[in-house]
């Protein structure tokens, strides 16, 4: 197979950017009213001012006027180590992308670097095929398992198994995936405003991978050029690899710029995961005084003092879906609610540990941002992965799944031995392999991923971290985590049905009824 080249292409677009930018920059020092991007064209006088005001907000950083432009495309043809790595990375976008856990992955299916010989491009080439094909064979082979947990729970539906065979599937990709190599293609639509792409254009040689990042960047601009070179035109150049943060401590620390340095990464690992114990996400830093906060914060919206409201009584009147009907909505209004903003006052940061494929979900979270790694620089050359619980009740299917994983890092070794670039390698890590890092988030943007992702059709790895993160605030601030469970239950306080508001994706289970103690599902 040959390499082939991601493809980019913008679909849409505020007309006339570049004017539209200089003219709300304009329009904060008008006289005469609202600037229109058509006004900064008018005369060669506008012109000039046009140019110079352009420059100097530039300059000066004055840059909320280049996120009023905005930019649509669609991307085929990508690494999900890619959207993973560079896309999703940060909060100033929104993107629609072809699920893993419901689409089924077909063979051929992976991104391939240009710049391999021979003999890396072989050995490229066995490490992908090899890992799609024991995604392929799992498929099948985790379905008996599937289907038992799945009768388990809708004991009425066994009686017309063959009714059910969509959504048993479904979960046995979502099980399967994990043998996939993060070079896996994907398609999606991304929208960002001007300023992202700025960035975009300025980090584009950042890692984890430089080269497709570039590839797919340079496009986003040649297609924003082809319809007003003046928004490219003032865009700064691309930061060099060489002269990056993360690069220069690499080459500090271990004498070149390189992230995979194996011995350092098996002391971090070792010193990370054992704090960890065993958990997908442990509470490491939170305000002790988080409770009163926020029931100061409520009575200085409302203008109350303590003898008007209590403590306990402004906490109630803030999280209880009776009370604050705004958390029974699937809108997400919160951040409108002059009430519901309360709980910005409060933050928790968290030590994680979840999968690649995982991660690439929980990130869609992206007002509780993480730190997350050089992927590479965690790599000790050993097996090192996440496994499901549907596997690890089954004996057989584990040792299956564990020889499928010790081949596939067998190969990505075989292809970092015979002088494999590290970027490259990193496309043959299985979407299993840990994502260790730290997220921090206020309340408000906790709530509501936790209120999402405490439901049982939640991934499984998001699920059981969000479980860590609530019983750990249940420790420290049970007046907080009482009132935070799954959506279903929240819906119940609220007095709003039906409970569960996933209509025919329903989990089968009464969750409104449990607490969180009894939370425990397999698939």
């Amino acid at each position: 197979m040959n390499s082939t080249l991601p493809e980019v292409k913008l679909i849409d677009y505020t007309r006339n950017p570049f004017n539209l930018a200089i003219a709300t920059a304009r329009t904060c020092y008008s006289s005469k009213g609202i600037l229109l991007p058509e006004d900064m064209v008018k005369s060669e006088k506008s012109i000039e001012i046009r140019d110079r005001v352009a420059k100097s907000t530039k300059k000066a950083g004055h840059l909320t006027t280049r996120q009023h432009p905005q930019f649509i495309f669609t991307i085929d043809k990508v690494s999900r180590q890619f959207v993973w790595s560079f896309l999703h990375s940060h909060p100033f976008y929104n993107s629609e992308q072809v699920s893993q856990r419901y689409v089924e992955v077909k063979k051929e299916n992976y991104y391939i670097p240009a710049d391999l010989n021979e003999k890396q491009k072989e050995l490229y080439l066995d490490a992908v095929e090899f890992a799609t094909a024991a995604y392929l064979e799992f498929v099948e082979k985790v379905k008996p398992s599937v289907s038992q947990e799945y009768f388990a729970i809708y004991r009425a539906r066994a009686e017309y198994p063959e009714k059910w065979q969509d959504p048993i599937r479904k979960k046995c990709l979502e099980v399967a995936r994990y043998l996939l190599p993060t070079a896996t293609y994907t398609y999606l639509y991304h929208s960002i405003n001007g300023l992202t792409l700025h960035r975009y254009y300025r980090l584009l040689n950042s890692f984890n991978v430089p080269d497709e990042q570039s590839s797919v960047v340079r496009q986003m601009i040649e297609a924003v050029s082809a319809v007003d070179p003046l928004y490219t035109s003032e865009m700064d150049d691309p930061v060099p690899l060489e002269e990056t943060t993360e690069y220069k401590l690499f080459t500090e620390f271990f004498g070149n710029g390189s992230p995979f340095h194996p011995q350092s990464a098996k002391e971090f690992i070792r010193e990370f995961d054992e704090d960890l114990d065993g958990r997908y996400s442990k509470l490491v830093s939170h305000y002790p005084n988080a409770q009163e906060i926020l029931a100061n914060s409520v009575r200085a919206i409302l203008g109350l003092s303590s003898s008007q409201l209590s403590d306990k009584e402004a906490l109630q009147r803030l999280l209880s879906p009776l009370q604050n009907k705004h958390l029974t909505s699937t809108l997400n209004e919160t951040t409108l609610s002059p009430i519901s903003r309360a709980m910005f006052n409060v933050n928790y940061t968290f030590k994680k540990r979840i999968s690649h494929t995982a991660d690439s979900q929980d990130q869609r979270h992206r007002m509780v941002p993480g730190s997350r790694p050089v992927l590479l620089s965690h790599y000790t050359s050993e097996p090192d992965y996440i496994t499901p619980e549907i596997i690890n009740k089954n004996p057989e299917l584990k040792e299956f799944y564990d020889e499928k994983m010790s081949g596939i890092f067998s190969r990505l070794n075989r292809f970092l031995e015979n002088g494999g670039k590290s970027e490259y390698a990193t496309y043959l890590l299985p979407n299993a392999y840990p994502i260790r890092f730290y997220e921090s988030g206020d309340l408000l943007n906790l709530h509501h991923k936790w209120r999402s992702r405490l439901c049982y059709n939640a991934q499984e790895e998001i699920f059981n971290a969000s479980l860590d993160e609530v019983n750990d605030i249940r420790k420290v601030h049970p007046g907080i985590a009482d009132w935070i469970k799954a959506p279903c239950w929240l819906r119940l306080q609220g007095e709003v049905k039906p409970y569960c508001p996933e209509g025919d994706k329903y989990c089968g289970v009464q969750v409104w009824k449990r607490d969180l103690p009894e939370y425990f599902r397999v698939i």
